[in-house]
């Protein structure tokens, strides 16, 4: 597949916090999730993707072209909704449109009024005056018809209700299917994750633990509850134990251990994707 991003060995200090080193290559047709606890950088690595933050080391590329570069033209093949924005209070949805259309030759507008009119957005009404999750469908509206081939989305449903969320869904499946296009999106939201996510970028504290497929973290680890009281000695992959039950994140050599052992499971099961990163994410 062909990467319209790369992110290789990027590095930001900010204070007493440090993020990376952090590598990624960003696939035409997929869409990547990053995950991570409050705190641990996902935010950071989006405005450093979008140049607004400056890494300290490492660099990025979008569409074979550095962010950090005299070329601008990279700047036309993204867009970038954040979680909040500033100064937008006092300007009216239709005026915002106005404001931010002209500046993207490949606008959409028929994109842009079939989110409107999917979501009920009043144009009319100043953006301050409208509840988080309005904002975020207006926010997502005037970010997803710009027409780039790579979107960034901050948290894009975290005040959105279970309805809205469903449309969310639908609708970015449907704009990544119709072309060479990519997503990046930080979400603590599970089932934006199930539903959307290829790959997961997983960080903790800024520390990147690594990208994995969704289907290696949902099969990562094994809970097994065993007949009889478990050996002293640390098991295969043993993650945890608490009476006779234990989790491993070597399933399979657990299995062959308790065959030379003559051990008996009476009963076992995969970690479901939640599960399974919150043990991630506290290695």
């Amino acid at each position: 597949m062909k990467a319209l991003a790369e992110v290789k060995q990027v590095q930001k200090n900010v204070d007493e916090f440090k993020l990376g080193p952090v590598s990624l290559a960003i696939e035409a047709g997929t869409i990547t999730a990053l995950v991570g606890t409050n705190g641990s950088g996902k935010s950071t690595l989006l405005k450093l993707m979008m140049n607004q933050a400056k890494a300290d080391a490492g660099n990025i590329k979008i569409h074979n072209m550095f962010v950090n570069g005299l070329n601008e033209e990279w700047k036309t093949h993204i867009a970038y909704q954040p979680q909040t924005m500033i100064g937008w209070d006092a300007f009216s949805g239709k005026a915002l449109r106005e404001f931010i259309a002209p500046l993207y030759p490949a606008w959409d507008d028929q994109q842009f009024n079939d989110i409107i009119q999917a979501f009920s957005v009043p144009l009319n009404k100043r953006f301050g005056k409208l509840s988080q999750g309005m904002q975020q469908k207006l926010i997502l509206a005037l970010t997803v018809a710009r027409n780039t081939s790579i979107l960034l989305l901050d948290e894009p449903t975290a005040f959105m209700d279970i309805p809205s969320k469903q449309k969310f869904i639908d609708l970015l499946i449907e704009w990544i299917e119709s072309g060479d296009r990519a997503i990046v999106m930080s979400t603590h939201q599970v089932d934006d994750i199930m539903k959307l996510a290829d790959y997961l970028c997983v960080l903790q504290e800024g520390k990147w633990m690594g990208t994995y497929e969704k289907e290696t973290i949902q099969h990562m680890y094994c809970q097994f509850w065993m007949r009889d009281a478990l050996p002293t000695e640390s098991l295969p992959g043993e993650v945890s134990r608490e009476g006779n039950q234990f989790i491993t994140s070597k399933p399979e050599a657990m299995e062959a251990y308790m065959r030379e052992h003559d051990l008996h499971c009476v009963n076992q099961k995969t970690l479901d994707l939640e599960e399974s990163l919150s043990l991630l994410l506290n290695k």
